[in-house]
């Protein structure tokens, strides 16, 4: 193209300047099957919300409010737009940013975060309640994506760098103490380095060495808090029927209400808002770390697969947008993402089925907490529109495993 053929190219061509534009999104390819479910299974969150506010006022206990709810999908939803028109260039220039900022909230937790139950998570603003470490997960993802977008995991010392990001900010979780989100961050690192083109069996050695540490941990009570170990060790004591209805009054309450919602729903479940759970009202936290239960007891074996089928269709459609993406630090936010949907709903579930310990943990998109919404929504737009947002890449590098 000559000098003055350059000079008249249209307006609209150039290149935007923003961390926000519609200049590169490819409308056709956005991913809408994707965004589809995720709004659904935002759907499926605003009905059980509503069904457990009715409840709540019908039988005149303080609690639940469905406008509670909707005013922080008002706060979350914006958030999803500006994922969508998120810049690819913007998200990799910024990264580091948006984690240091993380890790600046988690420091601020100790000073001025509000305490409950046992933990000091929590910094009360206007709209709800902020919970840092939700966005140290998603902040977590983008700079690993940065770092391992020019890493390839070939020496001793390019682990360093996505191992060090990784362990500052769970370090400052594991004291507030959040065993619920370090239990999401080891398996989101993980997966990023698998995507990235980490050898299986030294993560096989990773894994292994951290069950050690954590067995080691449980068995010596060492670098373990007193309710942390009184929940492992309910857990252990309950996997059988009779243990967990003997302490149903102590410190199995809250898994023995959570695995009776789900026992009490059989195949097709009590009816909306007829669920144990919402009808006795004694479930700890069912809008948000039991809302599993609550679906469970209420839609049956039917509407639970249903839903745990949808999140399945939506972490697959992820994965497989990942693959299709050329540059590789794209391909590994929306890698990361799904592996964060999966992570949450895997621990969420396991809790509530008493196959993992007792631990706070939402589950996506469906939960009640304002932190988990606006990290969900900004973490699903990014992933949608970077499927479409496509600014030119010379990256031929692919996963191997796709």
């Amino acid at each position: 193209m000559s000098r003055r053929n350059a000079m008249r190219r249209p307006a609209h061509h150039a290149s935007p300047r923003g961390g926000l534009s519609t200049h590169w999104v490819r409308w056709h390819e956005m991913g809408w099957h994707t965004l589809f479910i995720g709004l659904v299974l935002l759907g499926v969150g605003l009905l059980f919300v509503s069904e457990m506010a009715a409840a709540d006022e019908f039988h005149m206990r303080p609690g639940i409010r469905l406008e509670g709810h909707v005013q922080k999908l008002m706060v979350a939803g914006p958030c999803l737009l500006f994922g969508i028109f998120a810049r690819p260039s913007w998200l990799r220039r910024h990264a580091g940013l948006v984690y240091a900022g993380s890790l600046v909230l988690l420091g601020l937790v100790p000073f001025i975060g509000e305490e409950r139950n046992n933990a000091r998570r929590w910094i009360e603003t206007p709209a709800f309640d902020l919970q840092p470490s939700e966005f140290a997960k998603l902040a977590i993802i983008l700079v690993l994506a940065r770092v391992l977008a020019r890493n390839r995991l070939k020496s001793v010392g390019d682990w360093a760098p996505p191992v060090f990001l990784t362990l500052v900010p769970m370090g400052l979780v594991v004291l507030q103490p959040d065993l619920g989100t370090a239990m999401t961050i080891v398996p989101v690192t993980i997966g990023m380095l698998y995507l990235a083109g980490a050898r299986g069996w030294v993560l096989g050695l990773l894994v292994a060495a951290g069950v050690g540490l954590g067995l080691g941990a449980w068995r010596f009570e060492v670098g373990i808090q007193e309710y942390q170990l009184e929940r492992i060790d309910t857990w252990y004591e309950s996997i059988e029927a009779e243990p967990l209805i003997d302490g149903r009054h102590g410190p199995g309450f809250h898994a023995y209400h959570s695995r009776m919602s789900i026992g009490q729903g059989g195949w097709r479940g009590r009816g909306l808002g007829r669920g144990i759970a919402n009808e006795a009202g004694v479930l700890p936290e069912r809008e948000s770390d039991s809302v599993f239960a609550v679906i469970a007891g209420e839609t049956g074996l039917v509407g639970a697969t249903a839903v745990l089928l949808l999140y399945g269709l939506l972490i697959v459609l992820l994965m497989r947008g990942a693959g299709e993406l050329r540059d590789r630090f794209t391909r590994l936010v929306v890698g990361g993402v799904a592996i964060y949907f999966a992570a949450h709903v895997v621990v969420h579930c396991g809790v509530n089925l008493g196959l993992l310990p007792m631990t706070g943990l939402t589950l996506p998109l469906v939960s009640t907490g304002g932190s988990s919404l606006l990290v969900s929504l900004t973490a699903l737009g990014i992933a949608v529109g970077l499927s479409a947002n496509q600014e030119p890449s010379l990256d031929g590098d692919a996963f191997s495993r796709f």
